[in-house]
């Protein structure tokens, strides 16, 4: 159940390969779709979700409902889904959806809504909560309903799995023992895939960041929506630059309670429009970077 780490990584000699049509830098957007599957009352939890809200903590008692936090949540699901939904529909632009499952389940719309699209999904557990806190039999219960649930609630399996925050050290092995899936996203530490070896297997990673991400809202790295909007250009445009020698991978990471309030959803625009004069990058789904990855770079030869 280790996970060994590696501080190296490609280092100075990434894989000399393109994404395709030549492209150096390929640019993924990932949704995280959480609501309704938070911490609650309701669920038995003994605490509402405090966590990613406007709220940096709880003003009501351990163990009473936060009716004001279960609110801020709703905004996700009632009016910020479908908001970035209607802006990536008109601009034909990928995403992939970090989806857990539970808050698909209670969406039904929004799973809909999802399964109308090409948008890949990536597991990010049953629930919204902690893989760290579960026991390696409790989590892999997970790790299964997780799977069988977004198949059910979406008509398509998840190709990807990406925990709350962090994996446990037991995670990428119950990833692999289950079988179903081509990647997991629990990693912050490169621009490209690698591989792993677990338990004999080659498995792919993906990583994701919490650089790129409107969590910076909330963690007060970035107030306005226009300091978002510039920090993804100078984040894109250093990348973009590298990309012309090895090749990098841009993963943006959204909210829809967060991204979805309209002052926050204009540096996400500014973005895109920046994005959008650039014709040399691969704008692509998570699941297409990993097949993508699989062809050109496949796991080395075992000795």
């Amino acid at each position: 159940m280790n996970r060994a780490r590696d501080l190296a990584g490609y280092g100075a000699h990434p894989p000399d390969v393109r994404w395709p049509g030549g492209a150096g830098l390929a640019v993924n957007f990932v949704l995280n779709v959480e609501e309704g599957s938070e911490y609650s009352i309701g669920d038995g939890d003994g605490r509402s979700e405090s966590a990613l809200s406007e709220v940096r903590a709880s003003r009501v008692p351990q163990g009473s409902r936060d009716l004001a936090a279960e609110s801020m949540y709703e905004y996700g699901s009632r009016v910020g889904f479908w908001r970035i939904h209607d802006l990536f529909r008109a601009r034909n632009l990928p995403m992939t959806i970090f989806a857990s499952a539970l808050a698909l389940e209670r969406t039904p719309d929004i799973a809909a809504a999802i399964a109308a699209t090409q948008w890949d999904i990536c597991a990010h557990g049953y629930r919204w909560i902690e893989a760290y806190h579960q026991t390696p039999e409790v989590e892999a219960d997970h790790i299964a309903r997780a799977y069988d649930s977004l198949l059910a609630t979406v008509g398509r399996a998840p190709q990807g799995f990406y925990c709350r925050y962090s994996a446990s050290t037991a995670t990428r092995g119950l990833v692999v023992a289950h079988g179903g899936f081509a990647y997991d996203s629990d990693a912050y530490n490169d621009d490209l895939p690698y591989w792993t070896d677990v338990a004999g297997q080659p498995h792919l990673v993906v990583p994701y960041t919490m650089v790129t991400n409107d969590a910076k809202f909330l963690s007060g790295d970035v107030f306005s929506g226009g300091a978002f909007g510039d920090f993804l250009i100078d984040s894109f445009d250093v990348l973009h630059a590298e990309a012309k020698a090895k090749p990098r991978m841009m993963s943006v990471g959204l909210h829809s309670r967060i991204i979805g309030h309209p002052g926050r959803l204009a540096g996400l625009i500014r973005f895109m429009d920046h994005l959008a004069k650039h014709d040399d990058v691969w704008v692509c789904r998570r699941d297409e970077i990993a097949q993508h990855w699989r062809e050109v770079q496949p796991p080395p030869a075992r000795p």
